[in-house]
């Protein structure tokens, strides 16, 4: 927590011990006019004693919380800046998001988004070559990173306010001209299939990896990289790929820290500001299948605890019952308080770690998913109780000590979202980016508290479906406590590093 944010809470706990200090000051001044009084009057018996604030009974108006605000601009050629300016640290940040993403790249091409984001910094520009760019961040302690994942591309600088022009200069070449140096398009190349060749060796990879396959099937979602389609990947389909989806008017930045503003958007329209856009439109993405089956799932693997994952299609960002969603998830997966947590692991002894939760589709359905591990012997066990307690939440209201819980928890943490500059910025440009309504921050956390014992049965019957789950279990079968064919029909998945 920044010293900005820890003063908000030292101020609010002054204000609690001023208050209480004004109860005591407030009876010892009594008391003290009370003796001057008795002396006056020569009143002989002692005055009576004020008794001490109960802090159980003290009442303070509830903690007003405004969400940081900052300022949205947009330049010439359509690129959209968010600013806030923070001069406690000599230290600005920067994140650009693109829509871009793995949806877009064909599928005999697939992993093209995520080597593209690799080399799109590691392989220097047209101006600045690789090794040249490496040493020169590295001499003015600045970092410039970029990744692209299913959804979005992004890229990024944190550095040095006196070193804010020269890195925001070699951040505008990265995103305009990166050369994909061919050595490190190879480097880059050769980490991916040694990845794949080692994507069998983590049992939690492996189980999220087939259940995002099943949930997403025949869905770019679904797709995963093999060595065949990271060989058929070159440089110039890397270049081809930037050039489509990074453009001014599809990227979005957000700037954080300690700058000027008027200096910094000048810089911005002069190293953006010829930039040309693109008119191209984008590429058809069909909507993941809404019907939903069951399935069974096993990779036989020799280990002493299975992995065990249970999920199906969800929810968008844009479904109407996401509050009452975030509520439900958390009384049944969201904490030590969890019911998923207080039977499975306190109660039963079976897991240390289990969960459930939402994972909020922003461009597409995002999947429902309930994982744990438990030891090998105990996983029919296991997965029996988990699917008890799924539909345990489709049956009937929870507790009332549940709900208060739940809400008062999620309304508490919101805060946290908010501890720096950089979160702030960056949370309201990927707002916009994604598309969220407006009022959407401002909103929340009355629509946390609106949330009812009704609400959450409604959702949990409606969004929660444990008969059509699709179960992925990664363990060795020999030593299961029961089949896997108890479930229902077991379809054997086997492994290969392809």
């Amino acid at each position: 927590m920044n010293r900005k944010n820890l003063s908000r809470f030292v101020l609010f706990g002054a204000v609690v011990l001023f208050t209480a200090g004004s109860l005591v000051s407030e009876a010892g001044a009594a008391r003290s006019s009370a003796i001057a009084e008795s002396k006056t009057q020569q009143v002989t018996q002692a005055p009576t004693e004020a008794k001490p604030a109960n802090p159980r009974n003290m009442t303070f108006p509830p903690l007003k919380f405004q969400l940081p605000k900052s300022e949205r601009v947009q330049l010439k050629n359509g690129m959209i800046v968010y600013l806030l300016q923070d001069h406690e640290l000599p230290i600005v940040n920067l994140t650009a998001y693109l829509n871009a993403g793995s949806v877009y790249e064909p599928e005999a091409k697939t992993g093209l988004a995520s080597l593209t984001g690799a080399v799109l910094r590691s392989g220097g520009t047209l101006k600045t070559p690789a090794d040249k760019l490496d040493r020169e961040l590295e001499f003015m302690a600045s970092s410039i990173e970029a990744g692209i994942n299913s959804d979005n591309a992004s890229v990024s600088f944190s550095t040095l306010s006196k070193n804010l022009d020269r890195t925001l200069t070699l951040f505008a070449e990265v995103v305009r001209e990166p050369a994909f140096d061919p050595e490190r398009v190879a480097l880059a190349k050769n980490h991916a299939i040694e990845g794949i060749r080692r994507q069998n060796d983590d049992p939690k990879g492996i189980a999220g990896r087939e259940l995002a396959r099943a949930i997403y099937a025949g869905h770019p979602l679904g797709r995963i990289p093999t060595i065949a389609t990271v060989n058929a990947i070159t440089r110039q389909d890397m270049i081809d790929y930037h050039h489509r989806y990074f453009y001014p008017a599809n990227m979005m930045v957000a700037v954080s820290g300690d700058f000027d503003r008027e200096e910094l958007l000048k810089k911005l329209e002069r190293l953006f500001g010829d930039w040309p856009n693109q008119t191209m439109p984008f590429p058809a993405v069909p909507a993941p299948k809404e019907e939903m089956t069951p399935a069974v799932l096993h990779v036989q693997k020799d280990v002493n605890q299975s992995v065990i994952r249970l999920g199906h299609l969800g929810i968008d960002k844009n479904n109407p019952d996401l509050y009452a969603l975030k509520v439900m998830e958390y009384i049944l997966g969201g904490g030590f308080t969890s019911r998923l947590t207080q039977e499975i692991r306190s109660n039963q002894g079976l897991a240390y770690n289990v969960d459930a939760y939402f994972e909020i589709g922003r461009r597409f359905k995002g999947p429902f998913i309930a994982e744990t591990e438990t030891k090998v012997e105990s996983t029919a066990r296991t997965i029996k109780l988990l699917e008890s307690i799924l539909t345990g939440m489709t049956e009937s209201e929870v507790s009332e000590a549940e709900l208060k819980l739940a809400k008062e928890s999620i309304i508490n943490s919101f805060i946290f979202a908010f501890e720096k500059s950089s979160s702030v910025v960056t949370q309201q440009a990927r707002l916009e980016f994604y598309g969220y309504p407006k009022g959407y921050l401002e909103n929340y956390r009355d629509n946390i508290a609106r949330v009812t014992r009704a609400d959450v049965l409604r959702v949990a019957k409606k969004y929660l479906a444990p008969e059509n789950m699709k179960l992925v279990v990664v363990g060795d079968q020999k030593k299961f406590d029961q089949p896997l064919s108890a479930f229902g029909k077991v379809q054997e998945i086997k492994l290969n590093n392809n």
